[in-house]
């Protein structure tokens, strides 16, 4: 009997990391759920049949601890992240900065360290990075965020040179304007009206399970087929900055 694979997907309390949690579980895969918010992740891996972790993935003792109780692991997505502010460089917190950096970058470093000795004992692994269009483009008001996805497109593209050659393949989805639960509402600090208007007028965003049917298209391909990178927008953004409004 085949043993049924392992994913691991951070962030998955909300957004597009809940919802590639449940399309990996429809998926068939053993889905390991890691956030800091301990009840929404128990509660979507209840419903699931998934398994819980709280983890903060910029704590890297608890990183380890949480990989040498893992086992098996097929499958690795690298989701938790976040933006914070959106002043211009010159006014900007580096503060926010800091920690944009700390979950974004170093969040995806820790993880992937930790858990490819897993990922290459399968035979068979996965390491999916999701990063940002802003990670290929900069747009006013973005510079903190931009810089830490242009960092995290430069972990994808440098780790999948170094594992060449072994049974790992290395994904980078690099979403656009996705309407996900609380992404722009954090970032403009609880104000639900700035965070309204980023949507405004465009018909359909993409939304969190868009963002995870990619992801799971890419993590089932055969083996040998590898997903290098893949932008997802709507149809209604052609660019970071230029958005069709009705």
């Amino acid at each position: 009997m085949t043993e049924q694979k392992v994913a691991v997907v951070t962030g998955a309390s909300s957004g597009i990391g809940a919802a590639t949690a449940r399309r990996l579980a429809a998926d068939g895969f053993d889905v390991v759920l890691t956030a800091r918010r301990t009840e929404r992740i128990e509660q979507l891996a209840k419903e699931i049949g998934g398994r819980a972790y709280t983890l903060d993935v910029t704590d890297r003792a608890a990183v380890d601890a949480f990989a040498a109780e893992l086992g098996r692991v097929d499958v690795l997505v690298n989701n938790a992240g976040g933006a914070f502010g959106a002043e211009s460089v010159e006014t900007g917190d580096p503060a926010d900065w800091l920690a944009m950096y700390e979950v974004n970058v170093l969040g995806v470093l820790h993880v992937t360290q930790a858990l490819l000795p897993a990922l290459r004992a399968t035979g068979d692994g996965t390491v999916l990075i999701l990063s940002s269009t802003a990670a290929l483009a900069a747009y006013e008001g973005g510079g903190g965020y931009i810089a830490a996805k242009m960092a995290a497109h430069g972990i994808a593209g440098t780790l999948r040179l170094e594992l060449c050659g072994e049974p790992i393949r290395v994904i980078e989805i690099a979403p656009g304007m996705v309407k996900s639960d609380g992404f722009a509402v954090t970032r403009f600090r609880g104000d639900e009206a700035k965070a309204a208007a980023v949507y405004q007028g465009v018909a359909e965003p993409l939304t969190s399970e868009d963002v995870a049917d990619t992801i799971s298209w890419a993590v089932t391909r055969p083996s040998h087929v590898n997903i290098d990178l893949l932008v997802v927008r709507p149809r209604a953004q052609a660019a970071n900055h230029k958005v069709h409004r009705v």
